[in-house]
């Protein structure tokens, strides 16, 4: 079994030159929220935005742009609308934390997969619209990443009994679409086509509503800033879950709450550079 390790992650994590600016870290574009259902894109845009992007604009239906607003005035926003929104200007495309399945939803989001030619991330409802639709599973583009939890993987793959199970059909899966998949769970699986890393930080704090949002906002955020999916889909799990146990020095598993997490990324960042 192949283990997820500081080493790896250091390697390949990017030094932050001095003299840049906020242009050379990335614009991506999180398509995220609903009525009801905002905090899932607060969450991740804050986790997008304290993990190294540059610049965010965040789809949110207008009747709920101040929930976003208030809460993240360092995101851009733009009011959501399928026939509206230019997602060409973007470096890379997150789609899915509290979006909702309805029809809109779903025709914004083949919008996307038929026309977005940057990188992109698939969770949470853009998975569910896709597992009730499955026609959309052949227009994913190659390249793109899904993060399903096993629920969702159930949904999209079949009933499995098993991880064992899961995890042959992901490789399968990876290779069939060439997508990367992020199996999330206690020992976390990162599938591409050629290669299957297991990571090794993250405790039971994570298994609470928001570990998913959150997870979306830092690997949508890492590939705007160029990073290839599948390392960008790496080291986004292994930071998330590395926060995750750094913030059980001021909280408890039971305690602990998403928004804890995200505040411990920059502890996280100077862990795997000390």
């Amino acid at each position: 079994m192949n283990k997820l390790k500081k080493k790896f992650i250091k390697s390949r994590l990017k030094k932050r030159n001095a003299h840049s600016h906020k242009g050379d870290h990335g614009h991506a574009l999180l398509i995220a929220g609903q009525k009801g259902y905002m905090g899932a894109a607060v969450i991740a845009a804050k986790a997008a935005m304290r993990t190294g992007l540059g610049l965010l604009t965040v789809s949110v239906p207008s009747d709920e742009r101040l929930v976003l607003q208030v809460a993240l005035p360092e995101a851009m926003l733009v009011p959501r609308a399928a026939n509206q929104l230019n997602m060409d200007k973007y470096a890379a495309v997150g789609i899915g934390p509290g979006l909702g399945t309805n029809k809109e939803s779903e025709n914004l989001l083949a919008a996307a997969l038929t026309g977005v030619r940057q990188p992109m991330l698939l969770d949470a409802d853009a998975l569910n619209i896709i597992s009730g639709n499955k026609k959309l599973m052949a227009a994913i583009p190659a390249g793109t990443v899904i993060t399903p939890h096993v629920i969702e993987f159930d949904r999209l793959f079949g009933i499995h009994q098993n991880n064992d199970e899961r995890i042959a059909t992901a490789i399968e899966k990876a290779r069939e679409l060439h997508i990367i998949i992020v199996l999330k769970g206690p020992e976390t699986a990162i599938i591409s086509e050629e290669e299957i890393l297991y990571n090794t930080t993250g405790n039971a704090g994570l298994a609470k509503g928001g570990s998913g949002d959150a997870l979306t906002g830092v690997i949508t955020s890492l590939l705007a800033q160029g990073y290839a999916p599948f390392t960008a889909a790496c080291i986004g799990v292994y930071m998330h879950g590395l926060a995750a146990d750094l913030s059980l020095k001021h909280q408890s598993m039971e305690s602990v709450l998403i928004t804890d997490i995200i505040d411990h990324f920059g502890k996280a960042f100077k862990k795997i550079w000390g």
